[in-house]
C-alpha cells in the first residue's frame, strides 16, 4: 500500500470517529473492508477480536493493528495518532472554552446533531457486523447471551469475553462444520479479493530481539515524561499525580471507557479533588460529542484539574501540560500492546483452537456493540434515566417524559439518510451537525 495513500485514508477516517467504539469500528469496516477492500472481513474480525481482549480503547488499537498490517510500524503509528488527533484538538478547545467562559452551549451546538447521527451509524454497524460474523445459530445465541449478560446482569466485560472464547473453542470441538465456511473467524466476504489476502502473513516476524527493542523504547516513551514532570514540578504536583494515576488506568480499562469511568470519576472528584461532580458530567458530555475514543474524557479531567491547581505555572500553561501529559500516558500503551502482540496474533490465525476461540469472541463483540448502542440511545434520546435492580437483574430505563424531541427528530433524519438514501458517513454527520446547530440557534 503506497504510504501517502494510506495516510490520506487514515486522515479521512479520523474525521469520522464519532459514536464511541461501535461507530468507530463501523467506520473502519466500511472504509477499509467494504469500500477500499484493503483487508478482508475475516482478517478484520481476527484483529478486532485481539484488540477486544486488551486494556484500552479497542477501536484505536484496531486502527494501529490495521495500519501496521498495511505499512508496518510507520503505518501503525500514523493510523493510531491520526485516530485520536482530532479528538485531542477538539476537546482541548472545548475544555478551554469551558474553563474560560463557563458555558459551552454555543460551541457544543455544532455537536448537538452528531449524537443522533451516530445512533444511525451504530445501528448500521450492529447489522453489518452481525450479518458477516454470526454465521451459525450457536454464534447468534452467543451474541444474544453476551448482550443480556452486559445489559441485564452487569457481568464484567472480561468475564463475558473469557466465556465467549471458551464457548467458541468448545463449539469447534463439538461442531467443526460451523467453522468450515469461514476458516474459524466468521464473516464470509462477498466482494472482490482484498488487497492483503487472508492467506498472506505479515512480513515482520516476532522475535526476542524485536520484542526487547520495542519494549525498551515503548517504556521509555511512556515513563520518561512522568519522570520529567516529577523532577521539575515535584512528586506531589498535580502533574505527577495525574501522570501516575492515568498510567495506571491505561492498564485496567478492559471493556472500553465505560468500564473504568466510574472509578476515574470517583478518584478525580473525591480523592484528588481535581474537579466537581457536575464538571465530571459535563466533561463526559463533551467527550461523547467529539471524535475519538470516549476515554479522551481523561484529558478534560486533567485540563480542569491542572488549571485549578497550577503550582507555580500560569494556569493555562498548567492546564495544557496536564491535558497533553494525560493523553500521552493513556495512549502510548496502546501502541506498545499492538506492536508487541500483532506479529504473534497474525501467526495464530491458522491455529484451529485459537481461531475458534476468537470466533466466539467475535460473536460476543456483536453483543458488546449492541449493548453500547443501547447505552448511547438511552442517553441521547432521553435526558433522565434510572437504574433499577431486582436481585441479580439490573436495567437502566429512561424516564418517558424526559424524551428529547429534537434528538428524536434528528435521529429519524439520520436513519433515513443512512438506510434509505444510503448517504456516506461524512455526509450524514455534516447534515445532522447543521440540524443540531440550527436547533441550538433557534
Amino acid at each position: 500500500m503506497p504510504f501517502r495513500q494510506a495516510v490520506r485514508a487514515w486522515f479521512g477516517i479520523s474525521l469520522q470517529t464519532f459514536g464511541g467504539p461501535a461507530g468507530q469500528i463501523a467506520v473502519m469496516q466500511r472504509a477499509l473492508v467494504e469500500e477500499r477492500r484493503w483487508i478482508g472481513q475475516r482478517r478484520f474480525n481476527h484483529a478486532l477480536s485481539y484488540c477486544m481482549v486488551l486494556p484500552g480503547p479497542e477501536a484505536q488499537q484496531l486502527a494501529v493493528y490495521i495500519g501496521w498490517l498495511l505499512n508496518g510500524t510507520a503505518g501503525g503509528l500514523v493510523a493510531g495518532i491520526l485516530f485520536v488527533l482530532p479528538g485531542v484538538v477538539a476537546l482541548l478547545a472545548l475544555s478551554a472554552a469551558y474553563v474560560g467562559w463557563g458555558d459551552t452551549t454555543l460551541i457544543t451546538g455544532l455537536f448537538v446533531g452528531l449524537a443522533p447521527a451516530v445512533l444511525a451509524i451504530v445501528a448500521q454497524a450492529v447489522i453489518r457486523v452481525a450479518k458477516r460474523s454470526l454465521t451459525d445459530p450457536f454464534l447468534i445465541g452467543l451474541a444474544i447471551a453476551s448482550f443480556v449478560a452486559l445489559a441485564v446482569f452487569a457481568v464484567p466485560f472480561p468475564v463475558v469475553i473469557l466465556f465467549a472464547g471458551l464457548a467458541g473453542w468448545l463449539l469447534a470441538k463439538a461442531r467443526p462444520a460451523a467453522f468450515t465456511s469461514t476458516d474459524g473467524h466468521g464473516g464470509d466476504d462477498d466482494g472482490p479479493a482484498p488487497l492483503i489476502s487472508d492467506d498472506v502473513l505479515h512480513d515482520e516476524p516476532p522475535s526476542a530481539v524485536r520484542n526487547a527493542r520495542i519494549l525498551a523504547l515503548g517504556l521509555a516513551l511512556w515513563l520518561i515524561p512522568i519522570g520529567a514532570v516529577a523532577l521539575f514540578t515535584g512528586t506531589g504536583s498535580v502533574f505527577t499525580q495525574q501522570g501516575l494515576f492515568f498510567s495506571g488506568t491505561a492498564l485496567v480499562t478492559f471493556g472500553g471507557a465505560y468500564a473504568v469511568l466510574a472509578y476515574v470519576a470517583q478518584q478525580a472528584v473525591q480523592t484528588y479533588g481535581w474537579l466537581g461532580p457536575g464538571e465530571m458530567v459535563r466533561g463526559l458530555a463533551l467527550a461523547e460529542t467529539t471524535p475519538g475514543p470516549l476515554i479522551m474524557v481523561v484529558q478534560f479531567v486533567a485540563f480542569v484539574g491542572a488549571y485549578h491547581d497550577p503550582g507555580g505555572l500560569d494556569p493555562w500553561v498548567a492546564a495544557l501540560l496536564g491535558a497533553l501529559l494525560t493523553t500521552w500516558v493513556t495512549f502510548v500503551p496502546c501502541f506498545l500492546f499492538i506492536f508487541l502482540g500483532a506479529p504473534y496474533v497474525e501467526r495464530l490465525r491458522g491455529n484451529p483452537a485459537i481461531s475458534a476461540a476468537l470466533t466466539g469472541i467475535t460473536a460476543a463483540i456483536v453483543g458488546v456493540i449492541a449493548n453500547l448502542a443501547l447505552y448511547f440511545t438511552l442517553h441521547t434520546l432521553f435526558t433522565t434515566t434510572h437504574h433499577h435492580t431486582w436481585g441479580l437483574l439490573g436495567l437502566t430505563l429512561p424516564q418517558p417524559d424526559s424524551i428529547d424531541l429534537i434528538a428524536l427528530a434528528i435521529t429519524a433524519a439520520a436513519l433515513l439518510a443512512v438506510f434509505a438514501l444510503r448517504w456516506s458517513v461524512l455526509r450524514t454527520l455534516a447534515a445532522c451537525a447543521l440540524l443540531g446547530l440550527a436547533s441550538t440557534a433557534l
